[in-house]
């Protein structure tokens, strides 16, 4: 799995078409926190008891269709990697996760987006 910065994902994604954004959060997050334009939602653990997602595999696999470029994240870069190694284990070659995440990591007060980020840098996102 290869990694890289919001600022090289967004470009990577820019400049390779055919790639997907997928976000492993919760549908929670995803919705009230906000998300990348294009992201789609692919939770690898959701539910009142963060159980891991039974079809997170098969989803990815349906919506990557052709072994397209998959590029993962979250909130701040974990639960992407636990996701992407399961992604490879299960035959996905060209898996890409995203450091620090959408809100990036925590600053020194336990705030985020405040230190990196797909929102710190500034990259386009929405909030549903």
């Amino acid at each position: 799995m290869q990694h890289l910065t919001p600022r090289q994902a967004y470009d990577f994604l820019q400049a390779n078409s055919d790639a997907i954004l997928v976000d492993v959060r919760s549908e929670i997050e995803h919705l009230f926190v906000g998300h990348p334009k294009g992201a789609i939602l692919i939770p690898w653990v959701d539910g009142a008891d963060w159980d891991i997602n039974p079809n997170f595999v098969a989803q990815v696999k349906k919506a990557a269709s052709l072994n397209r470029p998959v590029v993962l994240f979250c909130r701040s870069g974990q639960r992407s990697v636990d996701a992407g190694q399961v992604l490879e284990r299960a035959g996905l070659e060209n898996v890409y996760n995203m450091l620090h995440g959408f809100e990036g990591d925590l600053d020194h007060f336990h705030q985020r987006s405040v230190v990196n980020g797909w929102r710190f840098d500034g990259l386009p996102w929405l909030q549903t």
